[in-house]
């Protein structure tokens, strides 16, 4: 298939799914937003971190919270990379270079997620479990919780309040994320997706071309 035509088919694709989901999952971020209520492990999230769900933030406070939760997500990351050789599940990786640490912390916390290397070859699975991972999850929330306050500054006018973000942030994960993540886990699993803590393994795949087959056969060794 002609590169021109897949990335067309790419784009059609993605502009029917947002065509499917925007109302069921409009709803659901409008339900997250303004629920009265909170679930029993919201609430246990909000006394481990000390906020009142109840009391909404001004701008100012809502902009120091996102950026002081930031910040410490930077700092957490960086130093989980610099040290991941003392880490259980490093597979025997180095931890990472200063400037390569602090790169890769910034973006993923910024939810850039710029790779400037082999993830397979260079970081251990605690780190992409307990660092990567979790920061694909939060970031994305925060980006989303400033669109929530972003929204409630247009539409409260005559209020100083935009919410408050460790609600946003703790319901748009537990609400929102973590459902998604689960439902799109039992797919690749039903898919047989190989998921394990067992050490990488390398496969060489190549064409042998058959007279059965215009195309060829893909074999693969182990």
């Amino acid at each position: 298939m002609p590169e021109s035509l897949a990335g067309l088919l790419f784009v059609a694709s993605l502009a029917l799914a947002l065509v499917v989901v925007h109302r069921p999952l409009g709803e659901a971020l409008h339900w997250i937003a303004t629920s009265p209520r909170d679930l029993a492990l919201e609430r246990w999230a909000y006394r481990l971190v000390g906020a009142d769900p109840k009391s909404e933030q001004s701008w100012s406070a809502y902009a120091r919270s996102v950026l002081a939760f930031s910040a410490v997500s930077v700092l957490f990351l960086y130093g989980l990379l610099r040290v991941q050789q003392r880490l259980w599940l490093s597979l025997g990786f180095p931890g990472a270079a200063p400037d390569q640490a602090w790169n890769t912390a910034v973006s993923f916390v910024t939810n850039t997620n710029w790779q400037s290397y082999s993830g397979e070859s260079t970081m251990g699975y605690l780190v992409q479990m307990s660092g990567l991972a979790v920061q694909n999850f939060v970031s994305a929330a925060v980006g989303i919780a400033i669109a929530f306050a972003l929204i409630r500054g247009f539409a409260r006018t005559a209020s100083n309040s935009l919410g408050n973000f460790w609600v946003d942030l703790t319901r748009i994960c537990l609400r929102l994320l973590l459902p998604v993540a689960v439902a799109g886990a039992i797919i690749f699993i039903a898919a047989g997706m190989v998921q394990n803590l067992s050490p990488g393994a390398d496969i060489t795949r190549w064409l042998e071309t058959a007279s059965t087959s215009p195309g060829g056969l893909w074999r693969a060794r182990r």
